[in-house]
């Protein structure tokens, strides 16, 4: 399931493939969900000079004013290859395909793709409401506070996925964040004081950077005979501090199904 973890390995693999390179072919097609098909015929003959991640955002930049702009959902993912290398998945389910002399970089199952000119970006509603980002080196963790605080009603799982309070955090997260500090996921913002809300954003901004890098996806970095993950799709299974059972249950609006441990999260 694509984070802010995913979508910052993404962009460091991308960038590092696609940077300087020009584009010499580049083409998007309709997916499950997708509002509209932009046209990529523009980008041909330009350059790419940047590829970066802004919370579960991806944007990759050229030198003729243009971002591409995608976003993963549930489902979408980013795949390099070499000129003439088999892809993984069928041409059919190409959201993007963007080709360079040495690098094809193709965006399957996303939907949502955009093409922004840089006046667009700095005034695009999802973009420009988005929260501090954890994996920014310049995050700014008292804004992010305070972004919290304005959702005082909110259960806490809820905010956490609101990306215009915080960027980065998704549904695993969520749930393994507000185990591994103790605190119940249906708990509304307002009750809890500063001290645990900076608690659940320190331990968000650790586990993502730690997940940056690459591999599979854990959470329980130094217990010993754990799994990757504490609760998360494990309901029905022991906790693996307190033996009690977790439970799962759908929250939000979206919804989106949260996981907790009713004997370590009370």
């Amino acid at each position: 399931m694509p984070e802010g973890d995913t979508i910052f390995r993404t962009a460091v693999v991308l960038r590092s493939v696609l940077v300087g390179g020009t584009v010499t072919g580049a083409a998007a097609q309709a997916q499950p969900g997708m509002r509209w098909v932009p046209d990529l015929d523009r980008l041909v003959g330009a350059a790419i000079t940047s590829v970066e991640s802004r919370g579960k955002q991806l944007l990759i930049g050229f030198d003729s004013g243009l971002i591409l702009r995608t976003h993963m959902r549930m489902s979408g993912s980013w795949h390099r290859y070499r000129p003439g290398e088999r892809w993984r998945l069928p041409k059919i389910q190409a959201s993007v395909i963007l080709e360079t002399a040495d690098a094809i970089a193709v965006c399957f199952n996303a939907p949502t793709v955009e093409l922004l000119t840089d006046r667009e970006l700095a005034r695009h509603p999802t973009l420009a409401g988005l929260g501090p980002d954890l994996l920014a080196n310049e995050f700014d963790a008292d804004a992010a506070l305070k972004r919290l605080r304005e959702r005082s009603s909110t259960e806490l799982g809820e905010a956490l996925l609101d990306q215009r309070a915080v960027a980065g955090i998704g549904n695993v997260y969520k749930s393994e964040v507000c185990f591994i500090e103790r605190v119940s996921p249906w708990r509304p913002v307002g009750e809890l004081d500063d001290g645990s809300l900076a608690r659940v954003l320190a331990t968000s901004r650790r586990l993502l950077r730690a997940n940056a890098a690459g591999g599979a996806r854990m959470t329980t970095e130094g217990a010993r005979g754990a799994g990757r993950l504490w609760v998360y799709g494990r309901a029905g299974r022991p906790c693996r501090r307190c033996g009690r059972l977790i439970q799962a249950r759908r929250q939000g609006e979206l919804p989106r199904t949260t996981y907790w441990c009713p004997g370590c999260q009370p």
